[in-house]
C-alpha cells in the first residue's frame, strides 16, 4: 500500500477541501395539490405519485 512521503500541506488539503460544496435539494411541485415535493418520492402532504395514492405518506424511521 502506497504512503505518502510527506505531509500534505494546509494550502494543498484546503484547496482539494474547498470544492466540497452541499448542492440544494431540487423540489417540484405535485400535480394534485400544488405543494413542493421532492422528485421520484410520495408527496408528503398529500400522499400521491405518478397518479397513485399511498396511504401513509410519513416518513419511516429506516428512511433516515
Amino acid at each position: 500500500m502506497a504512503v505518502p512521503k510527506r505531509k500534505t500541506s494546509r494550502s494543498n488539503t484546503r484547496s482539494r477541501r474547498a470544492n466540497w460544496k452541499a448542492t440544494a435539494v431540487a423540489t417540484t411541485t405535485c400535480p394534485a395539490c400544488k405543494s413542493p415535493m421532492v422528485p421520484h418520492i410520495a408527496c408528503p402532504s398529500c400522499g400521491n405519485y405518478k397518479g397513485r395514492h399511498y396511504g401513509a405518506a410519513e416518513r419511516t424511521e429506516h428512511q433516515g
